[in-house]
């Protein structure tokens, strides 16, 4: 046959089977050297505690023995940590992912509720929508009119400012300090009305130069409270003209406001009525020529 056949065993080979099996039935008994005293106890646990550091890895760390039996065990499956189980650690390492995830949808859902749309429908001509939005904006456009000052509020405010300035003596200018822009400020309040407080405020004052003494001129102050006035009136006459509100001009509408200043302008209001429509058209291409050089389209940005 292919496999080798066991060797026959005589009677003599059973022998130390039997010895086993009368041995394995004997009762076990302590050995007569091993003394029975309350010391034993301590040595099974030193024994305990060799075996375990024998068994544990080389860079594990096992704590002290304890006197109770399951902190011990305790203390020994858990360790310093390092023995957490995968499933536990995954479980922990997902919940953070998540949490994560969360606080980002957060932030980018509280961000999206500040970016300003890119694209709104214009309401159809004629609609209810078309009319409330014409009468929120000639409401608004009317508002703003009152918050200017008009001329009669522009001379008030140039008495008052010349009437508490400090004249220079080194050059003979007008000048004043921050101390007397607001005392002026609280005249022109009384005189004028509230409309004109938002002149006088810090960072307008810091705007200007100032001399060694810390003064500013009055005039360059007044010029330019004349121009942020004039500035402001004319984008309110643009805004009116601006007929579906997109905040640019067409070419015929700003004809159209280019006709409107013709009678305010000493050189332009005795023109023949002939040539009035063909100078607006003239003027209104070069308004589009210079403001608009890279030709990105048939409206002018006011």
């Amino acid at each position: 046959s292919v496999f080798p056949r066991a060797p026959n065993r005589t009677a003599s080979d059973h022998q130390p089977d039997n010895q086993l099996q009368s041995h394995a039935h004997a009762p076990i008994r302590p050995p007569a050297s091993t003394p029975m005293s309350t010391a034993s106890a301590d040595v099974g646990d030193a024994g305990d505690g060799a075996s375990s550091a024998a068994a544990a890895p080389a860079g594990r760390r096992i704590p002290p023995a304890s006197s109770m039996p399951w902190v011990r065990n305790l203390r020994r499956f858990v360790g310093t940590g390092a023995g957490l189980g995968s499933e536990a650690l995954m479980e922990l390492e997902t919940k953070r992912i998540l949490l994560e995830i969360f606080k980002e949808r957060q932030r980018k859902s509280a961000e999206a509720g500040s970016i300003p749309s890119f694209y709104k429908k214009k309401p159809e001509d004629g609609s209810i929508s078309n009319r409330v939005q014409r009468l929120a904006k000639y409401r608004f456009l009317k508002k703003q009119s009152e918050l200017l000052l008009n001329a009669d509020d522009l001379d008030a405010m140039w008495v008052c400012l010349r009437e508490n300035c400090v004249i220079d003596d080194a050059t003979g200018a007008e000048k004043m300090n921050y101390e007397d822009f607001c005392h002026i400020a609280t005249v022109c309040t009384e005189q004028i009305g509230q409309k004109c407080k938002r002149f006088f405020s810090p960072s307008n004052f810091m705007k200007f130069e100032k001399d060694d003494s810390g003064r500013i001129a009055i005039l360059p102050f007044y010029l330019y409270v004349m121009r942020t006035v004039s500035l402001t009136q004319a984008r309110i006459d643009m805004s009116e003209l601006d007929e579906d509100s997109d905040g640019f001009l067409q070419p015929h509408e700003m004809e159209a406001y280019i006709r409107g200043l013709i009678p305010n302008l000493a050189q332009l209001r005795d023109m023949p009525s002939a040539f009035v429509q063909m100078y607006c058209r003239i003027a209104a291409r070069k308004f589009f020529f210079f403001c608009d050089p890279h030709r990105r389209g048939t409206k002018l940005d006011f």
